[in-house]
């Protein structure tokens, strides 16, 4: 399909630079398939979600991936700042670069407040994207990161804005456990602990996956057409024993409740061949109209961006013309949009 037809006008003041507080009074457009849009809010979900019901989220923690600091090459030394986006191994990290065009493969890097981060640049790829090996590895480079790395807001929040404070707490769900995203999974940091037991309480199960959230979720679609795009890799698991428990409440009539984009993108990875299976590995799925869900009936998320990857993936899961009214009804309702923005649950149509 055409990436036009996945534009839409959004005004600048349906766009949310802070959350409501709390979380799960943030409003939620309820979408269901030939029936009327229902607004509401995200603690409505006590009212929808049944007993025998799974909700699945995405419990990746996001580490403050942006680290700014100097490249070294002999004497002369130049400011650099990279966002980091996808683990390579346990030293490396694939990174977008800025300026990127003044990089060379070896260049050292002394990044940080303090430059006490050292890297070389181990590759050089496409669009900014560089590969960068860290003199330290594994927990002990993911603790110097969390000490001097930034919070890597979304473009549209932090040209706006600027980093807060209150962003390292707003910025990551009640339930991350397991470092490695780069991005939030956003339809997550609208439940509260409260919420969650509650939801329990129902006879709903809550079934934890991870997908690490990379940088290539804000990249623009630059192509004309869905089918020139090349998604950006992002490693995720599936266990085995989570696995076995959704498919036990399947089959006794509950449903799979997708907390965000990037747990269904997990789950449906999971069951492309029509039979969800546990997975660890990287997905590079692209999810646009006309692909067969196999496995998640409802799925929560935000509102996203014009022309982005996440609004053709909702297009394609509850339908092309019902979203392209809904993203209407939003905008004119006053609906507030993006990672800090109210919620939608989607009904998938078949």
């Amino acid at each position: 399909m055409k990436v036009d037809a996945f534009d839409f006008d959004l005004p600048a003041e349906n766009i949310a630079l802070h959350p409501v507080e709390p979380r799960d009074s943030a409003r939620m457009l309820v979408v269901r398939p030939g029936e009327p849009f229902v607004d509401g809010h995200v603690r409505d979900l006590l009212s929808i979600l049944r007993p025998g019901d799974v909700l699945v989220v995405n419990d990746t923690r996001v580490l403050p991936a942006e680290l700014t600091g100097s490249r070294i090459r002999g004497e002369l030394r130049a400011g650099v700042s990279f966002n980091l986006h996808k683990r390579v191994d346990a030293q490396s990290w694939k990174a977008f670069a800025r300026p990127a065009k003044k990089l060379e493969v070896g260049d050292r890097l002394e990044l940080g407040d303090d430059g006490s981060i050292v890297a070389t640049v181990a590759e050089k790829g496409e669009v900014g994207e560089v590969m960068l090996r860290f003199e330290l590895s594994g927990a002990e480079l993911d603790e110097i990161i969390k000490a001097h790395g930034a919070m890597p807001l979304p473009p549209y929040i932090g040209l706006k804005r600027g980093l807060e404070e209150r962003d390292k707490a707003d910025y990551q769900t009640v339930y991350a456990q397991k470092d490695g995203a780069v991005a939030a999974p956003t339809a997550g940091l609208h439940f509260t602990p409260e919420l969650l037991d509650d939801i329990r309480s129902l006879g709903v199960a809550i079934e934890r996956v991870t997908l690490h959230v990379g940088a290539g979720t804000f990249l623009p679609v630059k192509a004309d057409d869905t089918a020139d795009h090349k998604m950006h890799a992002e490693w995720c698991e599936l266990p085995s024993d989570v696995v076995d428990r959704i498919l036990a409440a399947k089959a006794r009539g509950g449903r799979l409740v997708a907390v965000g984009t990037t747990s269904l993108r997990l789950l449906e990875t999971a069951a492309r061949d029509g039979v969800l299976k546990p997975f660890t590995g990287d997905t590079d799925i692209f999810i646009t109209p006309g692909y067969r869900f196999n496995a998640v009936d409802v799925l929560m998320t935000n509102f996203h961006l014009p022309r982005s990857t996440l609004f053709m993936l909702v297009s394609a899961f509850a339908g092309f013309e019902t979203m392209h009214r809904a993203y209407r009804h939003a905008i004119e309702s006053g609906y507030r949009f993006y990672s800090y923005g109210d919620s939608s649950l989607l009904f998938r149509a078949d």
